[in-house]
């Protein structure tokens, strides 16, 4: 059995408002943490076919700040799986639709998910197809950044 990462892309789009606002009129981390938090979990759900609980998520960059105002798009898709576990990449960006500038790139995350049967334990999971050269490509690249952003987190560690 297996499901393509194109039946996992998921992409979700809020508007930054004041409730998830800090004093300095920008995104709170924990709002942008919720936000990647759904859209990867909706996005192993659909790959998996089953319920899905988080299990973990590696080292968050938050790149640039989400300003009062901005559309928020949250973007995720599964790049690799084990066998009851699906890896997912998540990126937000933020775009103001009032100006021509472009879209930036603001967060990125790497999470896992389990997913559950009906009893709520640990069920396999298909295993991941990569039909297109695009599909292959942002695997290639989900597997490639999640590897250096862990090289990145053990050099700090060891300093």
């Amino acid at each position: 059995m297996a499901a393509t990462l194109l039946d996992s892309y998921t992409e979700m789009t809020e508007i930054l408002l004041p409730n998830d606002t800090n004093n300095l009129g920008r995104a709170l981390g924990g709002a942008v943490l919720n936000w990647m938090d759904i859209c990867g979990a909706v996005a192993a759900m659909r790959f998996a076919g089953d319920q899905v609980v988080t299990a973990s998520m590696d080292h968050v960059d938050f790149i640039a700040p989400i300003e009062l105002g901005e559309v928020v798009v949250v973007e995720a898709y599964v790049f690799d799986t084990g066998r009851t576990s699906i890896d997912v990449k998540v990126d937000v960006r933020a775009e103001d639709p009032r100006s021509e500038r472009p879209d930036r790139d603001t967060t990125t995350c790497f999470f896992t998910f389990v997913a559950l049967d009906e009893e709520g334990r640990p069920t396999p999971v298909p295993d991941l197809a990569c039909e297109s050269d695009a599909e292959r490509a942002l695997r290639d690249r989900a597997v490639a950044d999640r590897k250096e952003q862990l090289r990145g987190v053990a050099e700090r560690l060891e300093e």
